[in-house]
């Protein structure tokens, strides 16, 4: 009895194996059949979506024998699961510096008036912070700045910055910073009644921050106004987890908050 090739193709017809390969994020491909060139940006069950140098995204199947990888054909397999791909940027803006371990915290300060104000520069500058070694604490308001700022006693190797809410001309808040001098202590502020107006209406979902009627109370009118419920700590966690990067924040605030970290960590 004969043997016989299970493959009766004859051999001159049979194509020649080609590589597989992971098609891995940035891996620069070109589609045989259209000759779009584009970077792997997604990877899904069998397919796979290439950005092209103009931004332009398409989609494909990763069929056999269906890219070429430098002048080769190549067959698109999925990867393997790897590790989640680390941010390069902080929340901030920052270059990220994986690994990292906070240094022992200076002797220099940032100040806040609330602990809303410390929970939002913690979410978009904590990663910040914490490399620079530099603490925020709050003060509950700034009625008794100056005998604050006298206590700490702030010098040249242990600056203070304090992040005031509404420093705008005329204000109390103007008249409280304007009476710290000390060349060792930055105030600085946003023109915003309360730090929630910091956060951009279109990051919480609103057209615009209400307009509250003076002699009540801000942050209740606020939620009445929008329709929420009540209750101003359930209202301002709703906003703060809004905020991812420090795109969902007024220039004001980001202004004023890389001013202070400035003043406390430049020799």
């Amino acid at each position: 009895m004969r043997s016989y090739d299970p493959d009766l193709t004859p051999a001159w017809k049979r194509s020649a194996p080609v590589p597989e390969i992971p098609a891995d994020h940035d891996l620069v491909v070109e589609e045989v059949t259209t000759g779009f060139c584009g970077a792997v940006i997604r990877c899904e069950a069998g397919t796979v979506t290439l950005e092209d140098r103009f931004g332009k995204h398409r989609v494909f199947p990763m069929e056999p024998r269906g890219f070429l990888l430098e002048g080769r054909v190549v067959t698109l397999v999925r990867p393997a699961a790897s590790s989640p791909v680390r941010p390069t940027r902080t929340a901030s803006g920052s270059v990220a510096v994986p690994g990292a371990r906070a240094r022992v915290a200076r002797a220099g300060r940032i100040y806040v008036e609330g602990r809303h104000d410390a929970e939002l520069v913690e979410r978009v500058w904590g990663d910040d912070l914490r490399i620079e070694g530099v603490v925020v604490e709050y003060l509950e308001g700034i009625d008794d700045l100056p005998s604050i700022v006298a206590e700490f006693a702030p010098a040249p190797d242990a600056r203070l910055g304090v992040l005031v809410d509404h420093l705008v001309p005329g204000s109390k808040e103007s008249r409280i910073a304007a009476t710290v001098t000390s060349p060792d202590v930055l105030v600085v502020g946003h023109p915003y009644i309360d730090v929630w107006e910091a956060v951009k209406p279109s990051s919480v979902g609103i057209s615009a921050w209400p307009r509250v009627p003076r002699g009540q109370d801000w942050k209740t009118g606020v939620c009445r106004s929008l329709g929420w419920p009540p209750n101003t700590g359930a209202a301002w966690q709703h906003i703060l987890s809004k905020v991812t990067t420090y795109k969902d924040l007024e220039p004001e605030l980001l202004g004023a908050v890389e001013r202070l970290i400035d003043h406390v960590t430049v020799p």
